[in-house]
């Protein structure tokens, strides 16, 4: 096929045309439209690629732990209307669970395919405290996967801008590092599939305006507690380990 061939196909498909109208009106095979926008989308990715622009959005999710963290009513820098169609939850502090949230950030694959991210957040103490690098799914497994990663989580997981999503991330590891903690070991290799964040999206981290640790199965609760008293002093945190607060 010619270069002129291969323009005219992707100045016809602009227009909104079908393969097969593009095909009748320059005279060819669908098939060879097909292949075409096909070597076209994926030129189109690696250029992409090569310039160290990130694949589009598909999906950013949150669990209902992090949306109620969200501001009621939009400050001047934050996305305008950004809460319109979120409902926040009500607090209650006697749910421990609450310290804990998840956010999947999914992106546009090649080949019509999602690469998701998720990002266990620990918003009261311990920042991202667990990650899934980039993964591959396909369009059809994603709905599957996502649920049953929100499993564990109360409530259904909300839609959230990916500059929401970005705030959520990064503010639950800003405050931790403030603390003395760094994020889970595999940040690094999702961490470009976040994005740049601005930060003008935050969310209030901490319990009650201190830091409040619930142990968890996999932590090493006297290390971290001799940081917690390093960076913050006695008396100055809550903690959890066990099933009773202090």
């Amino acid at each position: 096929m010619s270069g002129t061939q291969e323009q005219e196909i992707r100045d016809l498909r602009a227009l909104n045309l079908t393969p097969k109208q593009i095909a009748r009106k320059l005279g060819i095979k669908v098939s060879q439209v097909n292949a075409a926008i096909q070597n076209q989308a994926q030129q189109t990715t690696l250029d992409r690629l090569a310039s160290g622009e990130l694949d589009p959005v598909y999906q950013c999710l949150a669990s209902e732990s992090l949306i109620q963290l969200l501001p009621k009513i939009p400050t001047e820098n934050s996305i305008k209307n950004l809460l319109t169609k979120i409902i926040p939850v009500k607090n209650n502090d006697d749910d421990i669970d609450r310290g804990l949230g998840l956010v999947v950030i999914a992106r546009v694959a090649r080949y019509n395919q999602i690469t998701v991210c998720s990002y266990l957040l620990d918003i009261w103490c311990l920042g991202i405290k667990d990650t899934i690098p980039p993964r591959t799914i396909d369009r059809i497994k994603f709905k599957e996967f996502t649920e049953a990663l929100f499993e564990p989580f109360g409530g259904k997981p909300q839609e959230v801008p990916l500059e929401v999503a970005q705030g959520m991330i990064f503010s639950a590891c800003e405050y931790a590092e403030s603390l003395g903690f760094k994020p889970h070991k595999d940040f690094e290799k999702s961490r470009s599939h976040i994005g740049e964040w601005d930060g003008k999206i935050r969310i209030e981290c901490g319990r009650n305006g201190k830091p409040f640790y619930v142990s968890g199965p996999h932590d090493n609760p006297q290390k971290i507690m001799e940081i917690l008293k390093k960076t913050k002093g006695e008396g100055n945190f809550d903690f959890m380990i066990g099933s009773a607060p202090y």
